[in-house]
């Protein structure tokens, strides 16, 4: 037969299986038979002196006997392969019996001193698990322990056998971490788009008596500057002299929204005997292509923070309502945190904040002067991955779209010849943060 199992909310009982109908018989001759029927020994205490009346059938034996314990107010405890059963209160002195026994008999066993090196933990973590934050020490009340932090030894005072646990426990613990190298790719994509359309226009009254003209085409306004100094009285004509008739080419210009920085300019001038036209075109164009790459690396223990950080700090100038002015400093950097746990089948948990500042616009303070704005890009999160393996945490998309026009009232908005008194910026910037990591587990 089975031997009885432990004791739970819902017993499963899987003994033999045994019917009974007795009248008045007593408990130790039914808890004999019951020893017999499931094979085990027992023992029953001689306090039990009951009688009990039963009928059942077909009930596994194990069950018979919680039946009977239930009813009869009795507990059971086992001793190896022994079944001892008593009334809860006997049994319970028992224990309390033997428990002062044991305690008495420590104090009379002898002290032991033992020096334990602690090689890859810290002894005064070790020390505090031993004495159990002082709930459930290991050791004794007799016993001590002591910390040599510039060793890292403990010294352990206590009887044999509470050594031996603590030689026992200080093994199992005092073993090297696993450490991870943690290597990252931080990627910054730039695609960036940008035209620049621009026109200076001018009329201008001359009044010279000529009977021809100049029309001139050249890189720049100034380029026809020079050659307004003169013009022709014919075809054949001495030339005559137009200084101080014409205005200089910047009071010309009746429009002037022009490129800064054009990467090309086209001008266009027409002097008749009683006017002047210039014409200035100028645009620039321009598209760029970029790709940043960081690569921060680090190692850690298992289960441990670390943080790598790269950048500069942005010093600036702030007033106080006294008056005094200070120099304060923000930080703009590129970061790396990182708390790995290697899990049972060399897998890495990760805990991870990656962070990516640059320097921004100047903003305005409240007490006076500018203050630097930082922009930041940060990834958070946690992730599971195998070793060696590489996993995209994420991507942070920035997209600019912006057309800025320039113009002069009501003219700027006809029709095809508008374009002559307006002039056009198109922006377009997309900026992609990826970040790349890959965890590799440092083996000895």
């Amino acid at each position: 037969a089975d031997a009885l199992g432990p004791a739970t909310d819902e017993p499963q009982f899987t003994g033999e299986r045994l019917s009974l109908n007795f009248q008045d018989i007593a408990t130790r001759a039914v808890l004999q038979l019951l020893a017999e029927t499931g094979g085990v020994n027992m023992v029953v205490s001689d306090s039990v002196q009951s009688n009990v009346t039963l009928q059942l059938r077909a009930v596994p034996w194990d069950q018979v006997l919680d039946i009977i314990l239930t009813t009869k107010g009795l507990d059971m405890r086992r001793n190896g392969n022994v079944i001892i059963v008593a009334p809860p209160e006997e049994l319970a002195a028992r224990e309390q019996a033997a428990l002062d026994e044991q305690l008495q008999r420590q104090q009379q066993e002898p002290l032991h001193a033992r020096f334990l090196q602690i090689n890859y933990a810290k002894a005064a973590d070790l020390a505090n698990l031993i004495l159990g934050g002082g709930q459930n020490p290991l050791i004794s009340t007799r016993g001590s322990v002591t910390i040599d932090e510039r060793t890292n030894t403990l010294l352990v005072q206590d009887i044999a056998d509470r050594i031996a646990d603590i030689e026992g426990l200080v093994s199992r613990l005092d073993m090297p971490v696993r450490q991870v190298l943690i290597e990252s790719r931080i990627v910054i994509v730039n695609d960036d788009y940008r035209r620049d359309l621009g026109v200076r226009l001018g009329a201008t009254a001359v009044g010279v008596a000529a009977d021809e003209g100049l029309i001139a085409v050249t890189g720049t306004g100034a380029g026809i500057e020079s050659m307004t100094g003169t013009a022709f009285d014919g075809a054949t004509g001495p030339p005559t002299t137009l200084a101080g008739v014409i205005p200089p080419v910047d009071q010309r210009y009746n429009v002037n929204v022009p490129v800064a920085n054009p990467a090309g300019r086209m001008a266009l001038a027409i002097l008749r005997p009683d006017y002047l036209l210039d014409l200035e075109l100028s645009a620039i164009q321009a598209e760029g292509n970029g790709r940043i790459v960081s690569m921060p690396r680090i190692i850690t223990a298992n289960q441990q923070q670390a943080r790598i950080e790269q950048g500069t700090e942005i010093p600036y100038q702030e007033s106080s309502s006294s008056g005094a002015t200070t120099t304060q400093f923000k930080e703009a950097v590129l970061s790396l945190s990182v708390t790995p746990q290697i899990t049972p089948d060399d897998r890495i948990i990760m805990d991870l904040v990656v962070t990516k500042d640059s320097v921004g616009e100047l903003v305005a303070s409240a007490t006076g002067g500018f203050v630097p704005s930082v922009d930041t890009r940060s990834v958070v999160t946690q992730v599971l991955v195998g070793d060696g393996e590489t996993v995209v945490l994420g991507g942070i998309i920035e997209t600019e779209s912006r057309e800025t026009t320039r113009k002069v009232p009501l003219l700027g908005d006809v029709p095809a010849l508008g374009r002559l008194f307006r002039s056009r910026v198109t922006i377009e910037n997309e900026v992609e943060l990826m970040v790349f990591v890959t965890p590799r587990i440092l083996r000895e």
